[in-house]
């Protein structure tokens, strides 16, 4: 670590890829195996298995479980921070192959206590088990989808070193090319995170410059890509059928504590409302004096003169103030991920591109990656990631293990709300029209690709399981087909497109997750709920701040029908979602009083 690099101090939870502790945690937690297989395996799915039995076992796997996300997430963070350290690749796969193991070891607790729930469904309202009441309601709704004891540790043994390996040479592939960017008129080999980070750039040659390196060189490689994704959907299009889901999707949807009529609604209001994002697009070509946005033009800012970029320390000041003038806990929680050095925001050679929040359980606390040149969007990205750790904290001091957190559908609440939170502060700041201008056009850039581009993914998404159900073959011109289909259904005739453009679904590492189909869908949910959110906000002030941290505090204890219903809204209603519309015109029409 040089000394002005801003790099996450994982001490606390090991000192080293090296330290003792790692393999005296590994030893301890498989003698906890052996003694789990000894008490428990055969003699859970009984008549004698009570709600006490099993309110302790919970206890139990919870500790147990805590204790392996903790070797995990300082394995995973250390390698992601650097790829390029074999000793840190080294432990990673040290680890993960230990989880694998024990997952397989472990894999009769998943099917004894799904068998025992199904079985005993009286359980559920047992007030032995109360704080444990979702939990076991998330429990018997995937029991009907679980394999044998046999079958399931083949799927563990056969990921390892199949759908996983192709997952982690999609993310090292990319994340070790150099590309060659024309910056401000001078020819830069860059990494990708570097070459990344450049398609916001304030000068347009640049961003054309940017887009067209990174996706010709993506192209130019796309038969890694397109076998790894291949192979991943493909494998899953298997599991599908093995498992008896109704569609590939059917998983996501337990996984996310949704329902296909919740996601249905919402994605045809998306399909609705279409238009709303395109009035923006062409407002903005209007703003910067062009007939049309090109592809490097949709998330271009539009800079104000008083507008500069800013230090890490400006930044986190932002951040504090944000975040401080809503609460004093949401303070607290954001001044100590500061003070103890859990942000890791330097560009570097091998970083894993991207950002995200990691929380750490046994520490009550949570780490995040990103990279920080100091433009405006990562000003966005840090508070939107701290909105994590926030709901992180204040899950960690309410909940176990098993119920820290929500579905993906609601886990992105807390980082949404953080966002517009941090607009609210920056428009307060904000000195003239065009600086006004430039802000709101990156809430609306930023709203346009969590609820409309990425809506373009999931019907990609959809497109792919459809090819394969249909017996056509995933090569990379055909998976650029209907990537491009599902684009064009959401932008129209309002941009224009570069020919490289057609490789873009190559870079998107949600694709190529392992046994995790349509992370996608969440992020709309979560942009027109938060917005929904943001609505009742406004209307009510601070009075509404003690049901959001209720909200947040509830972590995954509830559903996300009864999370919402906390703050009085209902999300099984087919025109809530248009509430989120709504606000979003909201903004564009702020955004059109600009121009004026």
């Amino acid at each position: 670590m040089t000394e002005n690099e801003i790099a996450w101090n994982l001490s606390e939870i090991f000192s080293s890829h090296d330290d003792p502790r790692i393999s005296k945690n590994i030893d301890t937690l498989q003698k906890l195996v052996d003694v789990f297989v000894a008490t428990y395996k055969g003699k859970i799915n009984t008549a004698t298995f009570s709600a006490e039995d099993l309110y302790v076992l919970f206890i139990k796997q919870e500790v147990f479980d805590a204790d392996i996300d903790g070797l995990q997430t300082y394995a995973h963070l250390n390698y992601d921070a650097n790829m390029t350290i074999p000793e840190s690749e080294a432990l990673k796969k040290k680890v993960d192959d230990f989880v694998t193991e024990t997952s397989k070891t472990l894999a009769f607790f998943t099917l004894e206590i799904g068998k025992l729930v199904q079985n005993k469904t009286e359980l559920i309202d047992s007030p032995v088990l109360k704080d444990y009441k979702h939990y076991l309601e998330k429990i018997k709704r995937s029991v009907p989808h679980l394999l044998s004891e046999i079958e399931e540790q083949l799927i563990l043994e056969k990921d390892q070193y199949g759908i996983r390996a192709w997952s982690e040479l999609q993310g090292k592939w990319l994340n070790t090319r150099e590309f060659q960017v024309m910056v401000e008129g001078v020819m830069k080999e860059l990494s990708y995170g570097e070459a990344n980070s450049l398609i916001t750039h304030p000068d347009r040659s640049t961003r054309i410059s940017t887009n067209k390196a990174i996706y010709g060189l993506l192209g130019k490689n796309q038969e890694i890509f397109s076998s790894a994704l291949r192979s991943i959907c493909s494998d899953w299009m298997k599991n599908t059928k093995r498992r008896n889901y109704d569609s590939p999707m059917h998983h996501s949807l337990i996984i996310n504590d949704t329902t296909q009529v919740v996601i249905d609604n919402l994605m045809r209001v998306i399909e609705e409302n279409v238009g709303v994002y395109q009035r923006y697009l062409r407002l903005k070509a209007k703003v910067m004096d062009l007939p049309k946005l090109t592809c490097a033009d949709v998330r271009a800012p539009l800079e104000a003169p008083s507008m500069k970029k800013r230090s890490w320390e400006e930044a986190k000041e932002l951040a504090l103030e944000a975040y401080g003038t809503v609460d004093d806990d949401f303070k607290k929680y954001v001044s100590d991920m500061f003070d103890r050095n859990h942000i890791d925001a330097s560009v570097r050679k091998g970083k894993r591109n991207g950002a995200y929040c990691a929380s750490w359980y046994n520490g009550k606390t949570a780490y995040i990656l990103q990279s920080f040149t100091g433009a405006l969007n990562e000003i966005y990205t840090l508070a939107h990631e701290l909105g994590h750790a926030v709901h992180d904290y204040l899950a960690m001091a309410e909940q176990s293990f098993f119920n820290l957190h929500p579905g993906y559908t609601v886990a992105e609440t807390a980082s949404t709300f953080g966002e517009l939170l941090m607009t609210d502060l920056l428009l307060t700041k904000a000195e003239t029209k065009d600086e006004k201008r430039a802000i709101l056009a990156h809430v609306l850039d930023d709203t346009g690709q969590a609820a409309f581009q990425v809506s373009a993914r999931v019907f990609f998404e959809q497109s792919l399981y459809n090819a394969i159900e249909n017996g056509e073959n995933l090569d990379g011109q055909t998976i650029s087909k209907y990537w491009c289909a599902g684009r064009d259904k959401i932008y129209g005739d309002s941009v224009e497109w570069f020919d490289e453009m057609i490789w873009e679904w190559t870079m998107k590492p949600h694709y190529f997750i392992p046994n995790f189909r349509f992370y996608n869908y969440p992020y709309v949910y979560a942009q027109l709920f938060v917005f929904a959110l943001y609505r009742v906000y406004k209307e009510e002030g601070q009075a509404f701040i003690p049901k959001f941290k209720q909200l947040l505090s509830a972590g995954g204890s509830l559903s996300p029908i009864d999370l919402a219903n906390l703050v009085g809204l209902d999300i099984t209603k087919p025109d809530f979602w248009k509430l989120g519309i709504k606000q979003i015109e909201e903004f564009i029409n702020e955004f059109e009083k600009t121009l004026e």
